[in-house]
């Protein structure tokens, strides 16, 4: 064969299998795998034994599920579960449970994994992060194996919505100890393996007790760099990042044929969070006065390219009964500086801004400090690694101020509790919240729980930034990506690749 023929034969080779190749795409059908982004590393994998959203993010839904659960709209619904019934006077809930459920290892589900999972969360030495959502729990009653029966201490209207947390899901007694590094659940997702600083890997249940997932497994690759962000999802190395971290690089996935870009809402308060107990904020004309000192709209542009809400209390405008109070303290610096001197606060006070790794965090926290140093306040900025960030900050409150997003839904609670890591202390504000939680009528807890955001923007324990949207970039071929986030979870069990 001389080389003209060769070619004419290689040309002719080329252009059969170009033609052929879509068959054999075809004839192989859609992917059944997803690699999902994480923008940080969760400490562990117990959802029941961790505060950070990061484990929720992997494991909810996908690996661990409670009686009820949480759907896309934010609504409650069955989970192992299937039905309830609540008595006229609020303190009893009947469970009927899902029949044939077993745990990933085999363990059968009952209303003794129930008994367990609930005893556990409310012991004395409970390390749950929502260990208060368990207080109203007088005991749990088990009439069959397929029955369990909660009887309260009183009346909790948020009760279906509060075991909907992952805070609440089942865990087993026999595997309860090592779920931080190796979950067992009873979801439709098994946990594979964990390269830390890399990837989680989840695989298909064989044996889930419910409908199986479309996809055979599952990924989710910690990226946390907005730049390195970009470059996976360009190059394909990532299918999805459902809470991509570099809004400032939007318009060009907008403008890219292969991706979907869709704008959600998340459950997630931005604050500037103060620690009440440490002086000068243990006034609350320095804590105004911080207030007025900041230009939200600015921050949400430098922080989060403009994609934000501004709000002036820790409630979402999705959220039930929300008031929006975001006009509580207008950018106002000269009566930032009348308050400071008020309050004697001299010119140059120093304090530190602990700044935990997410780009929101690290973005407004410069622009926050330039802001302070405009009426006399000196904010020096320190980076902390997350896992620094949850145990100095969050754990032993040994902070002055940081910056961050509470993604936890609707987490008025954390205001009311005898300690939590900002330490705002209100008789009012606590007798307001148990008024709440006892009401039954609609109107009324309507009507509490906009008291209780005028009460937080009247004391301004933290000074309240904005609404953290939901930047979800993935695929154009994938199917059932959650377009908002009602919890900070990436519940997959419903994703699937177009054909």
């Amino acid at each position: 064969m001389n080389k003209q023929h060769t070619r004419r034969f290689n040309i002719l080779l080329a252009a059969s299998v170009l033609t052929i190749l879509p068959v054999f795409r075809a004839l192989a059908g859609p992917p059944d795998t997803l690699t999902i982004g994480l923008p940080l590393e969760p400490p562990g994998l117990d959802p029941t034994a961790g505060a950070a959203s990061a484990i929720r993010e992997v494991t909810y839904a996908n690996i661990f599920q409670g009686l009820t659960r949480i759907d896309r709209s934010g609504a409650v619904e069955p989970g192992l579960a299937k039905s309830w019934t609540i008595s006229p006077d609020g303190l009893t809930y009947s469970f009927t449970l899902q029949s044939g459920v077993t745990f990933q290892d085999g363990t059968p589900f009952d209303c003794s994994i129930v008994q367990f999972s609930y005893a556990r969360a409310a012991a004395p030495d409970s390390i749950n992060a929502q260990k208060q959502l368990f207080a109203p729990i007088a005991k749990v009653a088990c009439p069959t194996p397929a029955e369990a029966v909660v009887t309260l201490r009183h009346p909790t209207s948020t009760f279906l919505y509060d075991m909907a947390w992952g805070d609440a899901v089942m865990v087993a007694p026999q595997t309860a100890a090592t779920d931080k590094t190796h979950p067992v659940g009873t979801g439709p997702f098994s946990f594979s393996r964990w390269v830390p600083g890399d990837r989680i890997e989840l695989v298909r249940n064989p044996h889930y007790w419910g409908p199986a997932p479309k996809l055979s497994a599952v990924t989710f690759r910690i990226i946390g760099d907005p730049a390195a962000a970009t470059a996976a999802l360009l190059s394909g190395s990532l299918d999805a990042y459902p809470n991509f971290p570099a809004p400032e690089t939007v318009p060009k996935f907008r403008h890219d044929p292969r991706f979907t870009v869709d704008i959600g809402t998340t459950e997630g308060k931005v604050i500037l969070a103060l620690n009440d107990a440490r002086k000068p904020f243990d006034d609350v004309r320095v804590r105004r006065a911080l207030a007025y000192a900041l230009d939200r709209r600015a921050i949400i542009e430098a922080a989060y390219s403009g994609l934000g809400t501004p709000i002036g209390s820790h409630y979402t405008p999705g959220d039930p009964g929300y008031v929006d109070l975001s006009n509580t303290y207008p950018y106002d610096p000269a009566k930032a500086r009348a308050l400071l001197q008020a309050a004697g606060i001299a010119p140059g006070t120093s304090f530190t801004i602990t700044l935990p790794p997410p780009s929101y965090a690290q973005r407004g926290g410069e622009l926050i400090a330039a802001y302070l140093a405009q009426v006399g306040l000196n904010a020096r900025l320190s980076s902390v690694e997350w896992a620094k960030w949850l145990t100095q900050v969050f754990t032993q409150s040994d902070f002055s101020a940081t910056v961050i997003a509470h993604t936890e839904s609707r987490d008025l609670d954390i205001y009311a509790r005898p300690h939590y890591y900002f330490n705002y202390d209100s008789p009012a504000y606590k007798a307001l919240y148990a008024e709440y939680i006892a009401a039954t009528d609609p109107a009324r807890q309507t009507a509490l729980v906009q008291e209780l955001q005028r009460q937080l923007a009247t004391d301004e324990p933290n000074v309240f930034l904005f609404a953290l949207p939901k930047i979800g970039i993935w695929s154009a071929h994938l199917r059932g990506m959650w377009s908002n986030d009602p919890m900070p979870i990436n519940d997959v069990t419903g994703v699937s690749w177009a054909p």
